[in-house]
């Protein structure tokens, strides 16, 4: 065993031969700070305990290099996204590929497990961010925005919201239920690197390639700090497990940050190059960095870093005192809403094993053969037991040190860490909370048939489609609803206000910038700044008050809006298709005779320029009448008011057969 130093603040705990080629990432289990994933360029995921220099496991299956690993929150799942842009999620404990997920054009950049329903988020170069149904292997959502590849995928504690960081300098931040936007966070001026959400305050933070770590208030949407003094650009961001300060992780240092006021309050020199991710247990913290084939492990000693009191770099005044820190317990922001039990834990875990069971699930399977040629190598059945198989509850122990004499190893380095015990009872576990007086209810039953989608979202829809909202709250204790006070239940109604605003405001500025071009008179500059915005919205928007005079159709705006009529014919939403069908009606109502005159008719003598440029119009947007009589006649057989209208244009576009 290592001598225990006790006078080093930091120090390398140890460096192993990884992969058989040049590894690429690099994660750390976030819970217990003791397990690590590595993937490299040999298209292998290989997990390690840290300070042990055997590999637990290796997974395979991937055709390309891993650019991207993440452990799931309870360190049982781990995935890994490839180069070519497929994702894979294994079942550590079952020592099994789980789920095979493809959709991507390009390289994962970017993964983060959903904390509380079993969702996982993607990024990737090609600047796409998808939302995963793990149970059911299908992309839920697709949120477009970024411009460039998607660096870093952060879900809220709450699991509520999602924050996405790229290399075209932005973060945004993204509602799940609303499948929308909330807001955008624009001041960095270089690729941002790391984002992390605080882990009780509505706080974010972000590092990035500007050598700058940025601070935003997400009640408020602003920023409220900005940190600089990196000698290279941030690669890792981790708060105290307190939420007190902010670790910051650069080359070959780690800072110690505080904020309102901006203040540094420590600078600890490591060796460890880039790192690549940090994790922190029992008061060290743990940080990891590779090179080549090599993986280097570092712990610094927290106990002995700063992490209040005298500030050694700071952006303030030598003549303004600092603030005293607020009492425990006290924050400027609002807290997130943290579930109180563990039953999540088990219902992610019986979810997955049913779904595997199912052969429902099986059927699902768009890529069952590539589950087969991937495996999960355990290569130390004996480290394996003892970490994914307990045999009974207790903690996860990892050795003191190697046998190594170059290695030094502090005692605490290798104290045991909690491993998540999984849960057979419905019971929450005791809480200051009182006992409820009746039992707690049963675990949700995984094998439940999901709610079919309906093939149109009708407008009055009270939730979105394709997710169940509960999956992304906290789990509720009991089936009865609690008595809010005034002031909980004055705050439950004002919550979800600033994101509808900022939405809104959005919405509203689009809205502006087309209503100045419309006081010009020109009504297809408008349709067409409508359509430049890529936004549907709007253009629903400027039909809805179009299609209310007709007389402001003319054959220019025709050529402009059927491609977009095409698509609001084919969307989900019922308001969409309404607007479609009304806008393709005074159309076909109004210019069909015009068009079929026109193009019926024999050549004329001389050169008309006027009626030949008439003549290409009608040409095209006959063309485009054409397409759309397709998708008339597949929807024609649809009941309901839907129906009747499509009939109707069906009858309408007759003519267009001969």
């Amino acid at each position: 065993m290592a001598v225990a130093n006790t006078t080093k603040t930091s120090w390398r705990l140890q460096e192993i031969v990884a992969h058989s080629s040049n590894v690429v990432c690099l994660a750390l289990g976030k819970n217990s700070g003791r397990l690590l994933a590595t993937g490299g360029e040999d298209c292998r995921v290989n997990i390690w305990a840290v300070s042990k220099p055997n590999c637990i496991m290796s997974l395979t299956g991937h055709n390309n290099p891993v650019e991207c690993v993440k452990f799931n929150n309870s360190e049982e799942q781990v995935v890994a996204g490839s180069q070519s842009g497929s994702l894979r999620v294994w079942d550590l404990e079952a020592a099994k590929i789980l789920r095979t997920l493809m959709g991507h054009k390009a390289n994962i950049c970017s993964l983060d497990f959903h904390p509380f329903g079993e969702y996982l988020a993607s990024g990737s170069m090609d600047t796409n961010i998808k939302l995963w149904d793990v149970r059911r292997k299908g992309c839920v959502f697709r949120y477009k925005g970024h411009t460039q590849a998607v660096r870093c995928l952060a879900f809220s504690p709450d699991g509520k919201w999602l924050a996405s960081a790229s290399d075209d300098s932005t973060i945004k931040l993204w509602d799940l239920t609303a499948g929308k936007m909330i807001t955008e966070f624009t001041a960095h001026t270089g690729a941002i690197n790391i984002i992390q959400f605080h882990p009780n305050e509505y706080l974010l933070a972000s590092g990035s390639s500007d050598r700058t770590i940025k601070l935003w208030d997400l009640e408020k949407f602003k920023m409220i700090g900005s940190s600089e003094g990196e000698m290279g650009p941030v690669r890792c961001l981790a708060f105290n497990l307190d939420g007190c300060c902010l670790y910051s992780g650069a080359v070959d240092s780690l800072r110690v940050y505080g904020w309102e006021p901006d203040r540094c309050f420590d600078v600890v020199s490591v060796g460890w190059g880039k790192v690549a991710d940090l994790a922190i247990c029992n008061h060290q913290l743990i940080g990891v960095s590779h090179k080549l084939t090599n993986v280097s492990s570092y712990v610094v000693d927290l106990t002995r870093v700063k992490k209040s009191g005298s500030v050694i770099q700071g952006v303030i005044q030598d003549d303004q005192p600092l603030t005293e820190p607020s009492p425990k317990g006290s924050t400027l922001r609002r807290n997130y809403d943290r579930p109180l039990t563990t039953c999540s834990t088990q219902r992610v875990k019986q979810s997955s094993e049913s779904d595997r069971r199912s052969p429902e699930g099986e059927r699902r399977s768009p890529s069952s053969e590539d589950e087969k040629e991937s495996s999960a190598e355990i290569r130390n059945p004996e480290d394996y037991k003892e970490i994914f198989q307990p045999k009974s509850p207790g903690l996860l122990n990892l050795p003191v040190a190697s046998s190594t004499p170059v290695l030094r190893v502090e005692p605490t380095v290798v104290a045991t860490a909690p491993r998540p015990i999984p849960v057979v009872t419905a019971r929450p576990p005791t809480s200051n909370h009182p006992p409820a007086p009746h039992p707690a209810p049963p675990p949700v039953v995984a094998m439940a048939k999901a709610k079919p989608q309906p093939s149109v979202i009708l407008s009055t829809r009270n939730e979105p489609i394709g997710l169940n909202v509960g999956d992304f709250l906290p789990p509720a204790r009991n089936n009865r609803p609690s008595v809010l006070g005034d002031d909980e239940a004055l705050a439950q109604i004002r919550k979800g206000h600033d994101t509808m605003c900022v939405m809104l405001t959005s919405r509203h500025k689009n809205l502006d910038t087309i209503r100045a071009v419309w006081g010009s008179g020109d009504v297809k500059t408008s349709l067409d700044s409508a359509v430049s915005m890529k936004d549907l919205s709007i253009v629903v928007d400027i039909l809805n008050i179009v299609n209310l005079k007709p007389s402001l159709w003319k054959l220019d705006l025709c050529t402009s809006i059927l491609p977009q009529i095409e698509e609001l014919l084919q969307s989900k939403y019922e308001s969409y298709v309404q607007t479609g069908c009304t806008s393709l009606k005074l159309i076909l109502k109004r210019f069909w005779p015009l068009i079929s005159d026109t193009l019926t008719a024999p050549p004329s003598v001389g050169v008309d320029i006027t009626r030949e440029e008439r003549h290409q119009k009608c040409k095209a947007c006959y063309k485009q009448l054409k397409n759309l009589s397709n998708v008339v006649k597949n929807k024609a057989d649809q009941v309901g008011r839907h129906g009747s209208a499509f009939k109707e244009l069906q009858l309408l576009m007759a003519p267009l057969d001969y």
